[in-house]
């Protein structure tokens, strides 16, 4: 429904001009008592019926405009509102003296100082008393949109002190307000009675109707000094209904873009570690570039908590901090990992703290520094308080300088890591990188046509219990590609890989090699030419193309067995990766310190549908080695290049329209006849409701490729346990939305376990103004021993007020 229009004005006559100053300082006081939008903006008043709702270009008084006479001046603003430098210019229909000597203005009246507007049908001026009065469909107008509204307004006592009958204020991004009375003292507070306020439109065909949100209080405070709104005795109702008490409610002045104080406070009404929380954030402005905010947590299960944000915006760069401390008094129970080892948590309550930081800064256009700190006392506080990071396996810590030049990147880092996932990592087998240096180049094409790229990763690796080794490491790469005259696209590659390790007590884990201490080193070269042939035809009368293109790529290196048995450490390489994004790779491991030798040939066929906008895409590949990988450690047991034909890969990529999506690929081993990994994502609806399901699956559970217990030699069986266990896991969702109603469900359930891993959705309404959530969560997954249950939660967000809840 459309909103009410603005108060009607006539036409007006520009007539005669007087001087100047109070009557101006006086527009400039009365002003201040409006309050100012949220986001300000250069919008300001205008001289017709549509720039009182604030789309008219910026205010300008007319050449013909007159000023108003001199006054005794009243103290300017230091923050620009009142300013008696500016001279108030003005225009009415008419204009005269009675015989009391009140200056009289009629008919149209309007007043300019700077961009501030203010009109009335009749505007008296009584100099010798000092008085000013605006009468009838008196509309002020300030620079940032804000439009009051009200029949009679009184200024007086230097102009410092003001005085309405009802007004009604009207602010950019729907915000409004209106109260029985106004009065303002001493030009920077102001009182409002029986105030109602909402940003919520307002019916033009029923008035009467309440909006879907609003708040009447008792009264309000605008405080300009401080830049806070306070309520009494405050209601929130929704829809007419009162929901909600305050007895007092502080708000920030929605003028101040920054201003200390009290934030919105946030209630989770049901956690499981902590019960109900409630939180109630302060906010403080140091200076103009940094800031903190405080956060107090109380909870009915647990001890208190203080965290803090500190942020700091500098010329060359930012710093921001993070951290807290807590009293938790949650006491964690014994349990047993997945490799059956008894894992204590007890010890993990009381003083608590965390710190997640981070900074970076500019040293010139070429060269930077920066820096991430991130630890926390233990593992179950993070987990009972939902601190950031929680749920990865580490919390990682770094300090770096970085460099950028022509198709040149250098970076030197610092590594640390905290293990969380209680049970499972001990901090003392943990790597600290001290230092590492990357060093990437790629330069201009050559003679040849080529483009020689170079490449290192050096570091040293420390641990407190474990193998300890340095690499040097540096790769040459050279690519010249070329296009024949039959259309074929050839690449041709040269590219030597050269590691020289220093180790120590590799007896250790992770590597238990033979070996105590030594120097070894690889180097590899390899030749590799790629050809691929796409053939190209259009379909659907010109509207659609399609492409075939087959792809042949060989690739010849030494055998070396992929360092399987010359105890070189391995820091980089404990996965193996062979699919569709890989198929075409020169090394599958994920790093280096493991290589894929040997002469292998790579097939694949890629066609490619378009039409309109929609797409099908599909690969299909295999590899042809010499000499396949057979035995090795575990992560090469569903590798699928064990074979001389390896395992077939493939991909699908589908959007035949917009109401249906999908991707799918895996690798299927036919010695087996079963596929040895796979996964799928599926979407499917109209835009008011749409479904989706995954699936993955793998023969193991590859994140204990990283784990080796330190009793192995006493039961060696046991490390096979949860690496041999499947992954098999579906999950579905849907979405929906049907006018202001939205609703999410979701899902996730563990096929080779049998049981959920999680579950949960959100249902809500949202609307130009208000926006709810109920949300319902449950989480099955086993971190730190313990399971979590049933999560509880609600939100509501007030448009120009805040979001109340978590």
């Amino acid at each position: 429904m459309p909103l009410s229009d603005d108060f009607p004005f006539r036409a007006g006559k520009p007539r005669s001009l007087l001087s100047q100053a109070l009557a101006g300082t006086a527009l400039g006081a009365l002003l201040q008592v409006i309050p100012a939008s949220a986001q300000p903006a250069p919008q300001t008043t205008p001289d017709s019926t549509a720039a009182m709702a604030g789309t008219a270009p910026r205010a300008k008084a007319p050449k013909n405009a007159r000023t108003l006479p001199s006054s005794p001046t009243t103290d300017s603003s230091a923050d620009g509102r009142v300013s008696s430098s500016d001279p108030v210019t003005y225009l009415a229909d008419h204009e005269s003296y009675d015989k009391t000597g009140l200056l009289i203005l009629e008919g149209n009246v309007r007043l300019w100082q700077g961009e501030q507007t203010l009109r009335a049908d009749t505007v008296t001026y009584d100099r010798a008393a000092g008085i000013i009065r605006a009468i009838h469909h008196v509309a002020l107008t300030q620079p940032d949109g804000t439009i009051a509204y009200a029949d009679h307004v009184e200024l007086a006592h230097g102009m410092k002190d003001a005085v309405s009958s009802s007004m009604y204020v009207r602010m950019p991004d729907e915000a409004k307000l209106s109260s029985s009375g106004m009065r303002r003292s001493n030009s920077r507070v102001t009182d409002f009675a029986n105030p109602v306020y909402t940003a919520c439109p307002v019916c033009a065909a029923h008035p009467e109707r309440s909006p879907v949100w609003d708040i009447k209080a008792h009264g309000m405070t605008q405080d300009k000094d401080n830049q806070n709104i306070e309520f009494d005795r405050a209601w929130l109702h929704v829809l007419g209904v009162p929901v909600f008490y305050f007895p007092y409610l502080p708000v920030t002045d929605p003028s101040s873009q920054r201003h200390s104080g009290l934030l919105n406070f946030n209630v989770k009404p049901h956690d499981h570690y902590l019960g109900t929380v409630f939180s109630l954030p302060y906010y403080w402005v140091i200076d103009g570039h940094q800031d903190a905010t405080f956060t107090p947590l109380v909870s009915t299960k647990s001890g208190p908590q203080l965290s803090t944000i500190y942020r700091n915006r500098l010329n060359n760069g930012y710093i921001r901090f993070e951290g807290g401390v807590a009293d938790d008094t949650l006491r964690g129970r014994p349990f047993y990992n997945a490799f059956g080892e008894l894992s204590n948590g007890g010890k993990e309550h009381g003083a608590q703290a965390y710190i997640a930081s981070r900074g970076e800064f500019n040293l010139s256009p070429h060269w930077r520094v920066g820096f991430n700190a991130n630890r926390a006392t233990s593992a179950n506080y993070m987990r009972d308080y939902s601190l950031p990071g929680y749920g990865n396996d580490t919390l990682n810590s770094n300090a770096y300088l970085e460099g950028f030049g022509v198709g040149s990147y250098l970076r030197l880092d610092t590594q640390v890591y905290q293990g969380l996932n209680q049970g499972l990592i001990n901090n003392r087998d943990l790597p600290y990188s001290l230092p590492r240096f990357t060093y990437e180049f790629q330069g201009e094409p050559d003679r040849l046509g080529g483009r020689l790229s170079i490449h290192t990763t050096d570091f040293v690796v420390l641990r407190e219990r474990g193998a300890n080794d340095q690499r040097g490491e540096l790769a040459l790469q050279w690519d010249r590609p070329w296009t024949n005259r039959w259309g074929q696209q050839w690449v041709l590659t040269a590219r030597v890989d050269s590691m020289l390790y220093h180790a120590t007590r590799m007896h250790e884990q992770p590597l238990y090699e033979n070996a105590g201490s030594h120097v070894r080193g690889q180097a590899q070269p390899t030749v590799a030419v790629k050809v691929s042939w796409p053939f190209l035809r259009s379909f659907a009368k010109g509207h659609g193309t399609q492409v075939l293109e087959p792809i042949v790529q060989l690739i010849a290196a030494p055998n070396t067995g992929n360092a399987l048995h010359r105890q070189l450490p391995n820091e980089d390489s404990f996965a193996y990766e062979f699919n569709d994004t890989t198929l075409f790779a020169l090394n599958r491991y994920m790093g280096t310190d493991r290589l894929d030798g040997g002469l292998r040939a790579n097939v694949g066929l890629h066609q490619n549908w378009s039409w309109n906008g929609r797409s099908i895409d599909m690969l299909i590949g295999e590899s042809f080695i010499e000499h396949p990988t057979r035995g090795g450690p575990a992560y090469l047991a569903y590798s699928g290049v064990q074979h001389t034909f390896s395992d077939p890969v493939g991909r699908i990529q589908m959007t035949p329209s917009r109401f249906f999506d999908l991707t799918a690929r895996g690798r299927f081993n036919p010695y087996s006849r079963s596929f040895d990994y796979g996964e799928g994502l599926v979407s499917a609806g109209l835009p008011f409701l749409r479904v989706s399901a995954g699936y993955v699956y793998e023969p193991i559970t590859s994140y204990y490729y990283y784990y080796t217990p330190h009793f192995r030699h006493l039961n060696p069986t046991i490390l096979n346990n949860p690496y041999l266990s499947k992954t098999s896991e579906i999950s579905g969702g849907v979405t929906g939305r049907w006018k202001h109603v939205h609703f999410a469900y979701y899902t996730r359930r563990s096929i080779s376990r049998k049981e959920f891993v999680a579950n949960g959705g959100v249902i809500g309404y949202s609307n130009d103004c208000l926006t709810t959530n109920f949300y319902v969560s449950r989480q099955n997954t086993r971190i730190g021993g313990r399971r979590p249950r049933l999560s509880v939660g609600f939100s509501i967000s007030l448009r120009s007020l805040g979001t109340f809840g978590k």
